[in-house]
C-alpha cells in the first residue's frame, strides 16, 4: 500500500513538472526565436535501491531539461534591424545580468549608447564576444554571415562601413545545450563554442517562436486527465488501507 501511494505521488509530481514547463511556453509563444522547453524525463529511486529496503518511488532528475531545436516560422519584415538565422546556430548574446549566451531572437534596436540589442535587451555579441557598438548611421545592411556594413552619418558619399560582425556559431553535435534559471542557453558545461560564422542569416527577416498552441493546449488536457487518475489513485490506496484496517480489528463483544 506504501509503494502504491508513493508511486501514485511521483507520477503527480512529474506532472506538476510538465505542466510548469507548458506554462512557460504558452507564456512565450509570441516571443520571437523562444525555444520551446521540453520535460525532464527523471527515473525513479526505488529501481535504484532494488537490493534495499525502501519501497517508496521517488522522481530523480537525470539531467538539464532540454528544448525543442525545431525552427520557427520565418516571417519577412523588411525591418533592416530584424534578423533571423535561416536554419541551424545561434546569436551570441550578453544578458543585462550574467555570462553570455546563445540566442535565435532577432528583434534588433540601436540603443542611445550605440549598442545593439535584441528586444530581451541583450546585448549582441561580435566576433570578439564584445558588445556590438554601431555608430549613428543613414542605412544598415547586414550579410549572410553577420558582417554589419553602414552608411555612415558624416559620409553620405562613401563606401559602406564595417562597423562590426554578429558573432554566430553552429555547435558541434557532441555540444549538448540547455536553459538555465535565467531562461538563457548555454552549454552543459558551461562553456559556451566559440564563433564560427557558420550560420546563415537573413536581414529583414524574424523567426517566430517554435511553440505550437494548439499542441500545448492539447497536451494540457491530456495532463488534467492524468492529474485526475493520479487522485483517483491515492484515494482508492486510502479506501483500500482503511477496509484491511477494518478487517484486522478484532470483533467486538
Amino acid at each position: 500500500m506504501d509503494r502504491m501511494i508513493y508511486t501514485a505521488l511521483n507520477a503527480l509530481g512529474v506532472n506538476r513538472d510538465s505542466q510548469v514547463a507548458q506554462a512557460q511556453n504558452l507564456a512565450n509563444q509570441t516571443v520571437p526565436g523562444y525555444r520551446r522547453d521540453l520535460p525532464n524525463e527523471g527515473g525513479v529511486r526505488f529501481l535504484d535501491m532494488m537490493e534495499g529496503l525502501t519501497t517508496r518511488a521517488f522522481q530523480v532528475e537525470t539531467g538539464p531539461a532540454g528544448f525543442s531545436q525545431e525552427t520557427g516560422r520565418l516571417t519577412r519584415t523588411d525591418e533592416e534591424l530584424d534578423v533571423a538565422i535561416a536554419d541551424r546556430g545561434f546569436f551570441y548574446v550578453m544578458p543585462e545580468s550574467g555570462d553570455p549566451a546563445l540566442s535565435r531572437r532577432g528583434d534588433l534596436r540601436r540603443d542611445t549608447d550605440g549598442t545593439l540589442r535584441n528586444g530581451a535587451g541583450d546585448a549582441m555579441l561580435g566576433a570578439d564576444m564584445a558588445p556590438l557598438q554601431v555608430p549613428a548611421y543613414r542605412n544598415i545592411r547586414i550579410t549572410d554571415i553577420g558582417e554589419i556594413y553602414i552608411q555612415p552619418l558624416d559620409d553620405p558619399e562613401g563606401d559602406p562601413v564595417l562597423a562590426g560582425v554578429l558573432a554566430t556559431v553552429i555547435p558541434p553535435e557532441d555540444v549538448a545545450l540547455t536553459k538555465g534559471a535565467d531562461g538563457q542557453i548555454r552549454t552543459v558545461e558551461g562553456v559556451l563554442p566559440p564563433p564560427n560564422q557558420q550560420a546563415e542569416v537573413l536581414q529583414g527577416t524574424l523567426e517566430s517562436s517554435n511553440v505550437n498552441p494548439v499542441e500545448e493546449l492539447l497536451s494540457t488536457m491530456q495532463m488534467q486527465r492524468n492529474f485526475e487518475l493520479g487522485m483517483r489513485m491515492v484515494l482508492t490506496a486510502r479506501e483500500l488501507d482503511e477496509s484491511g484496517a477494518r478487517t484486522m480489528q478484532a470483533p467486538e463483544g
